[in-house]
């Protein structure tokens, strides 16, 4: 819900300030509407179901894939449309994966996202609305801010909600903010009191090959990034997790592992490659063997390096996959 509407109506009606974290205690726990807060008198639970939306978000669509990753199209009160997803592990992670923008305008290559029309940021209460419709579903312990949008454009609004995470389960340690190399946003991020995780999306580390999968790259360069992600290391003391994926044919050769492995040090950075994903792109994704082959190359170099589990591949809500098509 939108908290600072929720704040300012409880003065209005002359509430006690104890009311609002009571509100919002109810609501990090999963309440499905005001209804549900038996210790509210039924006078104000009605006064705020008139004045103050529970959702700033309405659900479109849901769909749920055979691992069990549940993915939801929501709309914006403007009409933008935004997907999250909920990841679920047989270890018991509860993960989610929530947009900071309707659209993105950065349009990496490989990604559905960045072919859609880019609609605009979202509010930080848009941001944790995405959290409070999936923690509805089922607990949660994880977040990515690795859905629809580039986070560190729309930083502010990330980090409020990062302080919100916690009262859901979900702790900074194991929240995770990705960027494709934004690098205002990672100085502004190594700087702040949030001490989430950092993800550098690079996907290739030879330049030329980098700017055309990924055009960000000629306005912020290899070197700029890489010493962005270097500085947040020294100020955080926590590896930056490095998302690599893998295009059959493209980047995914011996070769290119070699200078992945030059460019990076392995006791800052933990590589995870990401098979791709089918969208309506020019790529085809890596085969196993190969995969498994530049992974052999980055554990010979020292790395810690893993290739990622695949969810929700069949509903289109895997990485790379958002692309709100109900609503495009």
């Amino acid at each position: 819900m939108d908290l600072n509407l929720l704040r300012s109506t409880l003065e209005e009606l002359g509430q006690p300030k104890f009311r609002f974290e009571q509100i919002w205690k109810w609501t990090a726990g999963g309440a499905r509407g005001y209804h549900e807060m038996s210790n509210l008198p039924v006078k104000l639970r009605d006064e705020l179901t008139e004045k103050v939306p529970f959702s700033t978000l309405s659900e479109v669509t849901r769909a749920t894939a055979s691992d069990g990753t549940v993915k939801l199209l929501l709309n914006t009160k403007d009409g933008r449309p935004i997907e999250t997803v909920l990841m679920r592990y047989k270890d018991g992670r509860r993960s989610i994966c929530v947009s900071s923008q309707s659209g993105c305008p950065l349009t990496c290559t490989f990604c559905a996202t960045g072919a859609m029309k880019f609609g605009r940021n979202l509010t930080a209460w848009e941001i944790l609305d995405q959290a409070l419709h999936l923690r509805r579903i089922d607990e949660l312990n994880h977040c990515v801010f690795m859905g629809m949008g580039e986070p560190m454009m729309n930083l502010d609004a990330v980090l409020e909600v990062c302080r919100r995470l916690p009262d859901l389960g979900i702790t900074n340690r194991r929240t995770g903010i990705s960027t494709v190399g934004w690098v205002p946003g990672i100085d502004k991020l190594t700087e702040s009191d949030v001490p989430v995780r950092l993800a550098w999306s690079l996907h290739s580390a030879d330049s030329r090959l980098r700017s055309d999968i990924m055009p960000v790259n000629d306005r912020y360069s290899l070197a700029d990034v890489k010493a962005a992600c270097d500085r947040f290391y020294e100020q955080r003391r926590k590896m930056v997790f490095v998302e690599y994926i893998m295009l059959g044919g493209v980047n995914d050769s011996v070769e290119q592992a070699q200078l992945l492995a030059d460019l990076l040090e392995p006791w800052k950075y933990k590589i995870n490659l990401i098979p791709y994903n089918p969208t309506d792109s020019i790529y085809d994704g890596s085969e196993r063997d190969q995969m498994e082959r530049f992974r052999q190359t980055l554990e010979d170099n020292g790395f810690n390096a893993t290739i990622r589990l695949i969810r929700g591949r069949d509903i289109d809500a895997a990485c790379g996959q958002l692309a709100a098509k109900a609503a495009a």
